[in-house]
């Protein structure tokens, strides 16, 4: 992937506004903590079904949503240009086609599982037939078609997991692009506020009033199991048991 084929600006048909929920669900309580703020960003809609998309590849996109890169498609029949998920080595000018049914290794072709070969890297794919992709979309991720049978296909996926899915299950074949995403470093403070990351606050670092681990004459390690805010155990209950005191003489 070359740095001439990444697109600057979207496709305005293909973005909206949305809302960010800043950790809170939906009766306002913090449930994911440390997170709010954070540049802008506008969602892109992307077919995740892949069930119709099928085109001439016009470049590559970055996704402030996601960490993997988007690929644009132009459907010269409808003149129509729509997202995809972008998996590695795919080139501008390739041709990206939807329900093929090649059994070849085609890079970015979606097709069931029944046409997809074993042994075969696959990504984005959907829990049941018709549903949009929901496994394997995060960059660098990807799972191998290991077995078949009339009905069922069992895949492999990046956590090691072995699941059997429906043969007439979408997957796309190949493995998601920017594999090395996991590798960038923060660079400042506000590189992780740009991100949404908020600041972490240790307890024992407060004053009692607002944490239990808080206060003491000097650094102090909190004096006792780690506790929430509200006086919780983190690492669980004590498992622990106490020796029985020897009463007779």
């Amino acid at each position: 992937m070359t740095q001439k084929q990444f697109l600057e600006k979207p496709l305005k048909s293909q973005i909206k506004a949305r809302k960010t929920s800043s950790g809170r669900n939906n009766k306002g309580h913090i449930t994911s903590w440390h997170r709010g703020g954070g540049h802008k960003r506008l969602y892109r809609e992307i077919d995740l079904k892949r069930k119709h998309t099928q085109g001439i590849v016009v470049g590559l996109e970055y996704d402030p949503n996601r960490s993997a890169y988007l690929a644009r498609i132009f459907n010269p029949d409808n003149k129509k240009q729509n997202y995809i998920l972008a998996p590695t080595s795919i080139q501008k000018g390739e041709v990206v086609r939807s329900n093929s049914k090649r059994r070849g290794l085609d890079n970015a072709h979606s097709k069931p599982l029944y046409h997809i070969l074993t042994g075969t890297p696959v990504h984005n794919i959907s829990l049941r037939p018709g549903e949009d992709g929901k496994l394997l979309r995060a960059s660098g991720s990807y799972g191998y078609v290991l077995k078949k049978t009339k009905n069922m296909a069992q895949i492999r996926l990046k956590s090691g997991q072995y699941r059997w899915f429906d043969i007439k299950t979408q997957a796309t074949n190949g493995i998601i692009g920017n594999t090395e995403h996991r590798f960038i470093k923060l660079k400042k403070a506000g590189h992780a506020r740009w991100l949404g990351h908020r600041p972490i606050v240790r307890g024992v670092a407060m004053n009692p009033v607002d944490h239990p681990h808080g206060g003491g004459e000097g650094k102090t390690s909190g004096g006792r199991p780690s506790v929430t805010p509200w006086g919780k155990p983190t690492k669980g209950a004590a498992t622990r048991r106490l020796k029985k005191k020897n009463v007779e003489i």
